[in-house]
């Protein structure tokens, strides 16, 4: 039974590949080539890691361990959210905790006895992707979007909790806290992914945007505008911002703003995308930063609290105000108003 669903998914995966690549032009390169990387370490994983290796019998093949599946999943996961274009090459440290997985794999298959200090470091790795996973929840639940994405880490996350507190008992000497061997484990992870792989190919074929963010050059391709409409746009748009304070409206949106400055909306969008390099909501959002740095500079303002400032300036959420602000200035609010002291 257990060979089956492993056959089922191995096939479901494929497809799923095969679907990406025929659309793989129209999606950000970063988390195109990561979703990929994700969905082959997991296609490697059911064809032969440990007791249920599909192709040989009772032999596992460390290479095909799950903890790669878990780092390609928190980097799609990373660019998904961060929207970027491009990879950055520092980014290539994150697999770092697998080098040294696989090298202590290595140790181990010429080990004679079971050194304890190897199996401790070799706890301490499995950690690192268990972080990795529960970071991913964190910021889900904390920012309430992607959840699809919660459907694959959540599972996932709670086999491999279990699994590795079991393991930690083991070595020092207790009972499982929770009754489960390798072999179970391993198969309960298999058809998890199983279905997982389903719901994946029916959110690319019916709502591919929900899945992979879609490359804004390819968006714009067909553009109409010339160098020209693009400066006088780029103009128009950073005049009305400066100018009219069209930030302070918490409700502003592009729709208004298209209204407000007589441009359509596609233009707007396109021109801060692609020519100045940023999202409507963030680009509203570095007037708002800096308004509130403003304000917080004068005297007549100190008898306001931090978000009485902020909420003039048009943030009306005092949660979304700190994690915005953090995230251009790289300080939250009140140590920033620390450094003006």
């Amino acid at each position: 039974m257990l060979k089956t669903i492993q056959i089922i998914a191995l096939i479901q995966g494929l497809f799923l590949l095969f679907i990406l690549f025929k659309k793989r032009k129209i999606y950000k390169k970063p988390t195109f080539w990561l979703l990929v990387g994700s969905i082959v370490s997991i296609l490697l994983f059911i064809i032969g890691d440990d007791d249920n290796n599909l192709l040989a019998e009772s032999r596992g093949w460390f290479l095909f361990d799950s903890s790669l599946f878990i780092t390609f999943l928190f980097l799609f996961f990373k660019y998904f959210k961060s929207d970027k274009e491009k990879f950055n090459k520092k980014d290539f440290f994150f697999f770092l905790p697998n080098i040294i997985y696989f090298i202590i794999e290595i140790i181990e298959l010429f080990q004679i006895e079971e050194i304890l200090l190897i199996e401790l470091f070799e706890k301490l790795i499995e950690v690192t992707f268990l972080a990795y996973l529960i970071y991913i929840i964190i910021d889900l639940f904390k920012n309430k979007s992607k959840y699809w994405i919660l459907y694959l880490t959540v599972p996932i996350t709670l086999l491999m909790g279990v699994n590795y507190v079991n393991d930690c008992a083991e070595l020092i000497g207790f009972n499982e806290v929770l009754t489960s061997n390798d072999t179970e484990y391993q198969s309960y992870f298999l058809i998890i992914i199983a279905f997982l792989f389903y719901g994946i190919t029916y959110y690319l074929i019916v709502n591919p945007k929900a899945l992979m963010p879609i490359s804004k050059l390819n968006k714009y391709k067909g553009s109409n505008l010339n160098k020209q409409q693009i400066e006088s746009y780029k103009i128009t748009i950073l005049d009305a911002m400066k100018t009219k304070e069209l930030y302070i409206d918490p409700k502003l949106s592009i729709h208004k703003l298209s209204q407000e400055i007589n441009i359509p909306r596609q233009y707007i969008s396109e021109v801060l995308n692609i020519h100045l390099g940023k999202s409507f909501q963030d680009f509203v959002n570095e007037y708002r930063v800096e308004a509130f740095v403003t304000s917080l500079k004068k005297d007549q303002n100190e008898q306001f609290t931090l978000f009485g400032l902020a909420n003039e300036v048009g943030f009306n959420s005092k949660s979304n105000f700190n994690a915005i602000f953090k995230k251009h200035k790289g300080l939250t609010p009140s140590q920033f108003k620390k450094t003006l002291i």
